[in-house]
């Protein structure tokens, strides 16, 4: 992370080679305590591991390509002479079997979702390594996650076996052993699924323990990271922020600094940390009212960069451009590169008009799910979900090469931003709030958009969020909103016949954005809320409940 200086304590490494769960996996690390951090997975090792950083393992994640084709990355062989332990998730296992002599294809039999993997304890401890023991450990149900960090040698004594359901998502599979590897768990469909190298600190799995759907998956890393690697936990935001108080400064020096905020939590959140870490004086804040915001956003956002200590503070009025821009478009991303080329236009118009130089800073609350979805991971094999306007455009693109680009959470989900906020005293209201989009309303309008479908999807949102507040249901919902369809549908006001739009209304349950489950409403609320949104915005005339969750679906439509 070029943002911060060498983090305190004990490192994990996790070879990023494109997989979209690789920043999960370090998530799920530094859950328990320990700082891990994201390179590309062809990195220079020893660049890695010569520095200040004291890196007790690496975790080699998955990925969408295969380790038989030049398509897939290749880390460098010095991972096999550094000593460290090496975790092997999915791709990796399958990159350290092809490296080590093995034989990785593609069957027949495919393995995705939910599936059982049995698990082989051996008799006799003395017959594998203390490491293996302590691997193992992970999978003993007898064995809690407070028992595991306490990094126990062996699993329960007697313990032969155990059955747990993991997480699979893989074409290919390893159909012969890299020399020195021994299988200790298999699927249910007979292929390997656990492996221990038997002298060196070398594990693999076939499935994703870092999916929330995996069994004791948090309890496998935790065996890995702390019986394994002996790390001792200590990472916390407050130290995130530490090593942001000692670099920023030193980067930025008494350069001028831009940042867009929209009054999301992500640019909230990133205004907040720079107010704190630089002179307040150098940080310009832009607020561009595009017309694709939530109701009365202007003011709120307003209020809050008054109470936050910010000393230039620059709102615009832009509908008018915004609506304009948008006029005749319908597709997803087109809408989404125009708002994106408009904002940098009127941001570039802005930063001139107040003096700013060219080579100033730009700021943004860039996440690393923004990253990741845009194609714009860590290493070089991301795939591209959905653009987002803040990672892909050129004035962006331009500051990332130049140096010029602070973003200062791009290693971080949302949980974590939120857990930073708090940190840094912002008010619980700010930290709690829904996500919201860029692109504003633009992406939950499906179709063109107009001025009366942002008025009419603004009204129904309000509704449907101060709902949420009101019954106490908001906190328990990780993002709620409402979507207006492109069609209408037929009803009846009274006695009359009505001709209204079908508004959607979504609402999941998440630990980080990267996967979503549907809220299970009560009926009753749910039926509620519809009822008053039809009878309070009269160009709705029907209400739907939106029961996908991502995967497959995206937490937004667009």
């Amino acid at each position: 992370m070029d943002q911060m200086s060498a983090p305190p304590g004990d490192t994990i490494l996790v070879l990023d080679f494109g997989g979209q769960t690789a920043q999960l996996i370090g998530r799920r690390v530094r859950d328990l305590g320990v700082y891990a951090e994201l390179v590309p997975g062809d990195a220079d090792l020893g660049a890695l591991l010569s520095g200040e950083t004291a890196v007790r393992g690496i975790i080699l994640s998955g990925s969408p390509e295969s380790v038989y084709t030049p398509a897939g990355a290749v880390p460098d062989p010095r991972i096999y002479q550094c000593g460290l332990p090496l975790l092997g998730i999915c791709y990796g296992i399958q990159r350290m079997t092809q490296d080590q002599g093995g034989t990785v294809a593609a069957l027949a039999a495919r393995e995705y979702g939910g599936m059982a993997v049995d698990v082989t304890f051996p008799a006799d401890t003395a017959s594998f390594s203390e490491a293996a023991g302590r691997f193992l450990a992970g999978f003993d149900p007898a064995l809690s996650l407070s028992a595991l960090q306490a990094a126990p040698a062996f699993p329960s004594p007697g313990l032969q076996s155990c059955t747990f359901t993991a997480w699979m998502s893989h074409g290919d599979s390893i159909i012969q052993r890299a020399p020195g590897f021994r299988e200790y768990g298999r699927s249910v469909t007979g292929l390997p699924a656990v492996l221990i190298h038997e002298t060196q600190r070398w594990f693999g799995l076939q499935f994703h323990p870092e999916v929330s759907h995996c069994q004791r998956g948090v309890e496998i890393l935790a065996a890995f990271v702390f019986g394994v690697c002996r790390c001792k936990g200590g990472w916390t935001m407050e130290r995130y922020l530490e090593g942001l108080r000692g670099s920023l400064p030193r980067r930025v020096g008494a350069n001028p600094v831009l940042l867009l905020v929209s009054g999301g939590v992500d640019s909230t959140v990133a205004a907040a940390l720079l107010l704190q870490v630089l002179d307040p004086d150098q940080v310009h804040l832009l607020y561009i009212d595009t017309g694709l915001m939530r109701k009365d956003e202007t003011q709120t956002v307003s209020a809050a960069l008054e109470r936050s200590g910010a000393r230039r503070v620059h709102i615009i009025q832009r509908e008018d451009a915004f609506l304009d821009a948008l006029q005749g478009l319908e597709d997803p991303e087109a809408k989404r590169k125009a708002i994106g080329d408009l904002f940098i236009t009127i941001q570039e118009r802005e930063a001139a008009r107040l003096g700013l130089p060219e080579d100033c800073f730009l700021a943004q609350g860039t996440l690393y799910t923004d990253l990741i979805e845009s194609g714009k991971g860590v290493g070089r094999k991301a795939q591209v979900i959905k653009s987002h306007h803040n990672v892909a455009s050129p004035l962006v693109e331009a500051k990332r090469r130049s140096g010029r680009l602070i973003e200062p959470l791009d290693r971080l989900y949302k949980d974590e931003v939120r857990a930073l906020g708090r940190v840094l005293g912002l008010d619980a209201a700010a930290v709690r709030r829904h996500p919201f989009p860029g692109p504003g309303l633009a992406v939950r309008i499906l179709g063109e958009v107009t001025k009366e479908k942002c008025a009419v999807l603004r009204e129904a949102d309000a509704l449907y969020l101060e709902e949420l507040k009101r019954r106490r249901l908001y906190d328990a919902i990780w993002q709620a909103f409402g979507v207006l369809l492109p069609i209408r549908s037929v009803g009846v006001a009274g006695d009359a016949r009505k001709y209204g739009w079908v508004l959607a209304l979504r609402a999941v349950v998440s630990a980080d954005g990267m996967t979503a489950d549907v809220y299970p409403f009560p009926m009753k609320d749910l039926l509620e809320i519809a009822a008053l949104i039809t009878n309070n915005v009269k160009a709705i005339g029907r209400v739907t409940y939106d029961i996908s969750s991502k995967p497959p679906a995206t937490i937004e439509w667009e």
